[in-house]
């Protein structure tokens, strides 16, 4: 058995980009995920690696850009606010097909809100993340264990597909502390024969753009890269259930809001009650297999969110509102108790569930 390392979720994702190949970090520091910097700083200059604090999370991510046109693993972090101001350049990525892994940790708003864990940032990571019409992979990590697992496959799904991965993960899973194995798998990079590495007059030139002054032009590559999408929605989706056999009503919850609904749906299961859960661990693409095969048994939904109600949204769109679906949440930084989604379970199934 693999020796563990007891960290922190920033730094099991710092040491697993690390353990990825990933060489180059630029980012900036914002609560609650300064530790990943913070880990970069010091680990990246004695690996031969390159950290760089840049001037601005825009600058950050356009460094990101740069490196990414070259083929290299290459990564930034931030917190909500942060990520807001790099959203173009997540769109700058997105249209030009590169690979990159940014990590957002989150924490309350809008605006500056707080800096206590949140997971009201599910809109904007998983309706694309800036503008035009794109997508980014999304992860979800429940535990520190995942924090890094988590990371290294951002890594692997973004070179596969050629587009950005993003691990969303909430203030709590960053700054809580686990063990955790570091032995993790790593496939090897692929190929890239798209990027920017120079000539040496032995090929064509390669041209990273997502400037397309034909809109023939741009639409083909629009259209191309949705049938990309079609291809990760139905190959790429994960997922956990727990007790959903002979379950009666489902949990729905990711992050932290996923290990609190555990300890509900214990309690639950102690009373008699026939409750479990589907634990999305890609946000994007939805995992919808689960609920298909859930709504075959299932009475009522239960959303479990650190929001106002974001992820229902794509529950009841995966369960083809056959069945109710309820929202159980708190928000601006707060976290639902075990004893609020175990509350909610019980009204659930005083209610009886009738379709």
């Amino acid at each position: 058995m693999a020796d563990k390392v007891l960290m922190k979720g920033n730094e099991a994702i710092a040491e697993a980009a690390i353990i990825a190949g990933c060489r180059h970090y630029f980012g900036y520091p914002i609560t609650p995920q300064t530790e990943i910097a913070a880990y970069m700083a010091k680990r990246m200059p004695k690996i031969g690696g390159v950290f760089l604090q840049a001037e601005s999370e825009i600058a950050a991510i356009n460094m990101v850009y740069g490196v990414a046109a070259t083929g290299k693993r290459v990564m930034t972090s931030s917190s909500s606010p942060g990520i807001s101001l790099k959203s173009e350049g997540l769109s700058y990525l997105a249209g030009a097909d590169l690979p990159s892994l940014v990590v957002n940790v989150q924490r309350g708003g809008p605006g500056l809100g707080g800096i206590q864990p949140s997971q009201a940032d599910y809109f904007q990571a998983t309706k694309g993340g800036g503008h035009g019409d794109f997508r980014m992979l999304v992860l979800a990590p429940s535990s520190v264990q995942e924090m890094a697992e988590l990371t290294i496959k951002g890594f692997e799904l973004a070179d596969t597909y050629r587009m950005t991965a993003m691990v969303l993960a909430d203030g709590t899973m960053g700054q809580m502390m686990e063990p955790v194995a570091l032995d993790l798998e790593v496939k090897p990079a692929p190929e890239k024969p798209w990027a920017t590495t120079g000539t040496k007059l032995a090929r064509e030139h390669n041209i990273v753009n997502s400037l397309f002054l034909s809109p023939e032009e741009l639409e083909k590559f629009n259209f191309d890269r949705y049938e990309k999408y079609r291809y990760i929605e139905e190959n790429e989706a994960m997922y956990e259930e727990y007790l959903m056999d002979d379950a009666d009503i489902c949990v729905v919850a990711f992050g932290i809001a996923a290990r609190v609904s555990k300890n509900a749906i214990n309690e639950a299961r102690k009373q008699g009650i026939k409750v479990g859960l589907i634990r999305p661990i890609t946000l994007w693409p939805f995992p919808t297999a689960p609920f298909k095969k859930a709504i075959t048994h299932v009475k009522n939904f239960i959303s479990v969110e650190l929001s106002m109600g974001q992820m229902i949204e794509d529950v009841r769109l995966a369960t083809e509102c056959k069945a109710p679906v309820a929202l159980c949440n708190r928000a601006g930084g707060m976290i639902p108790s075990p004893e609020q989604v175990l509350a909610a379970i019980q009204e659930a199934n005083k209610n009886g569930g009738a379709r």
